[in-house]
């Protein structure tokens, strides 16, 4: 809390460095978070980073110019990306199909589950992103969403990132042009659902997005940037917008943690406006669990001091969740720390890439969150 205190002094103090200043401020928000978050595991000691060994600049240089080309994909490590190719199991008379969508931004192609309860007249629509090196057809079946939409009568559109827009199919959050609205791949993912929303004429307040890391990072940039189109995101493993603004510092936000920076930190937001589930593995090796704390602190300002705290196991995974609420009461985020998941999905299933099938099933927490009325 002192480093709360502290950070508000100083953007009192120093008009000049208002950008730096609210920056500071953010991220001892986000440390006091995730801290809290952390609490009611036992504390474990980081390991000594190993130095590299020292070789000649110009190789250096090579080298390195080499890695960033690399990772110009931002990859998800740990698991292959060729785990599920068969297309998910699909119910009796549901219909899974195959579609493009084509807009001024741009197109895509995606996929989209109609339960058989309801597929003309779905009682929601959830846009699901998948993380990098996964397809539609894998991020269903990691999930196991179809399930779950088929119980709650909600519609599901799988939007697929081109290797030839990302080399490893990825989301491109860090892009600056993909960070404001109106402009790139938001603006595209947009344009879709409010075509599904015509389709099945649904109203803002059932329309929902869902994403795994890059496919996170993007779900939280479309709930920022679209508020007039959803009403609650589901984000697993992301980073908050403006955490990066290209591939470096992508890189960087990924495993040190990244604060909103630029003119993203210093915009005005109305906390609440798309509630946020956020899901966290507290031994993720690939997107630093600080971010989580980023998230809650973008999302609620200075007010971040969770006004629940609960704790649990599920099947060996002891997890903390920690509401935020209004003055009035309701849930705008709800924080799912997770000890010994790393990047996947919790919950998920073992048929789909980057899925940790113990802990909390996050899709169905998310389907919950989505569908309360009284949050």
């Amino acid at each position: 809390m002192k480093r709360i205190v502290t950070a508000v002094k100083k953007a009192k103090r120093r008009p000049r460095g208002l950008a730096r200043s609210v920056v500071g401020l953010q991220m001892a928000l986000s440390g006091f978070v995730v801290e809290a978050a952390f609490r009611p595991f036992k504390t474990r000691k980081a390991a000594k980073p190993t130095r590299p060994p020292k070789t000649p600049a110009g190789k250096v240089m090579r080298k390195a110019g080499a890695a960033i080309r690399r990772l110009g994909s931002i990859p998800l490590p740990g698991t292959r990306a060729d785990a599920a190719q068969q297309a998910p199991r699909i119910p009796a008379e549901a219909r899974y199909l195959t579609r493009k969508h084509r807009s001024a931004a741009g197109s895509r192609g995606y996929r989209l589950y109609l339960p058989a309860s309801r597929p003309a007249r779905p009682r929601g629509l959830i846009l699901m992103l998948h993380g990098c090196d996964q397809t539609p057809d894998d991020f269903a079946i990691g999930t196991h969403m179809n399930a779950l939409a088929e119980k709650h009568g909600l519609a599901l559109a799988y939007p697929a990132q081109t290797r030839r827009q990302n080399r490893g199919a990825c989301w491109n959050w860090f892009k600056p042009r993909n960070q404001v609205r109106g402009t790139g791949e938001p603006a595209i993912l947009a344009a879709l659902t409010r075509k599904l929303m015509r389709e099945f004429g649904l109203g803002r307040d059932h329309v929902f997005v869902a994403g795994l890391s890059a496919g996170g990072a993007m779900a939280t940039i479309l709930a920022d940037l679209y508020p007039d189109v959803f009403a609650a995101a589901g984000v697993h493993s992301g980073l908050a917008r403006g955490a990066a603004w290209n591939t470096l510092s992508a890189m960087s936000a990924m495993r040190k943690g990244g604060a909103p920076k630029g003119l993203v930190a210093l915009l005005p937001h109305q906390a609440g406006s798309v509630r946020r589930i956020i899901f966290q593995g507290e031994s993720d090796r690939t997107v630093h669990p600080l971010n989580a704390g980023y998230l809650v602190a973008a999302e609620m300002g200075e007010d971040v001091a969770p006004t629940k705290v609960g704790k649990g196991t599920v099947r060996g995974r002891d997890y903390s969740r920690s509401l935020f609420t209004s003055p009035e009461g309701k849930v705008l985020v709800e924080l799912w720390m997770i000890e010994g998941t790393g990047h996947a999905w919790s919950g998920g299933r073992a048929g789909g890439a980057y899925t940790d099938t113990k802990g909390p099933d996050a899709s169905a927490q998310m389907v919950r969150f989505f569908l309360d009325k009284s949050a």
